[in-house]
């Protein structure tokens, strides 16, 4: 068990089908109490009760800083301490640049961007003081190509925020034995797709992956459990590229 005393908490993980919910079990299944953060209490903690009984959902809203901090401290009080962050939460939309609205614009900037730095100087604290922990966001090839499949301009400046913010984390944080790390994927097969994703649209995707596939929750999943294992100990300020090799740099 590489996560074996760990707790983790992961933002928007109550999606059956999403991102979040795939590492938490995978976390999970190292020995690692997870907490599932979602706007969604019940889902939340309706996926918390599918993954074990020693795991916990909570509602949080990771736009509002005071949220997270009263979030995590339930978390705190429940398990003592907090050694692993997924920021996971965002939303995606496809508006083209000139239908953009104001309200939009803050909404997805709000929901990935603004929200993983509102988690993280929630949690940092507690792992300065144990001189140990682990963050990791999920960003996007969207922010390396200018573009995703179903999100807009907004959804790839979020994304690409949410690089750079990991590195300049990853640099403050090294000093405290706290490595700060990102995952960018590339088009990811979950529900948030919806009904979007014909038949066509996915062979249309599919011919400019190399590997010859779209990738999966689980795919996302095990490569942040590298990346907050010890496994990956020497290893902070990372954009890990999974993304069937569609965009190699």
């Amino acid at each position: 068990m590489m996560l074996n005393d760990k707790t983790a908490i992961i933002t928007g993980a109550a999606s059956p089908r999403g991102i979040g919910k795939a590492t938490a079990r995978r976390l999970a299944a190292q020995g690692c109490r997870v907490a599932i953060f979602d706007l969604d209490e019940e889902a939340a903690m309706n996926a918390a009760r599918d993954i074990g009984s020693e795991h916990i959902g909570v509602a949080c809203d990771v736009r509002d800083p005071a949220f997270c901090r009263k979030a995590v401290g339930d978390v705190m009080a429940r398990f003592g301490h907090v050694d692993i962050l997924v920021n996971n939460a965002g939303i995606s939309q496809p508006d083209r640049l000139m239908d953009i609205t104001q309200e939009n614009f803050d909404l997805v900037i709000d929901s990935s961007l603004r929200g993983s730095l509102n988690m993280a100087q929630a949690t940092v604290p507690s792992m300065i003081e144990r001189r140990s922990g682990a963050i990791v966001s999920i960003g996007s090839i969207a922010a390396q190509i200018g573009g995703g499949i179903f999100g807009g301009p907004h959804y790839s400046a979020a994304k690409g925020g949410i690089h750079s913010l990991t590195k300049s984390m990853a640099r403050e944080l090294a000093q405290h034995n706290i490595r700060v790390n990102a995952i960018a994927p590339g088009t990811i097969d979950t529900d948030i797709f919806g009904d979007k994703l014909t038949e066509d649209k996915r062979r249309d995707i599919v011919v400019n992956i190399p590997l010859g596939r779209l990738g999966t929750a689980d795919d996302i999943a095990k490569a942040c459990l590298f990346l907050v294992s010890d496994l990956s100990d020497y290893v902070t300020g990372l954009i890990l590229d999974v993304n069937g090799g569609r965009f190699m740099h």
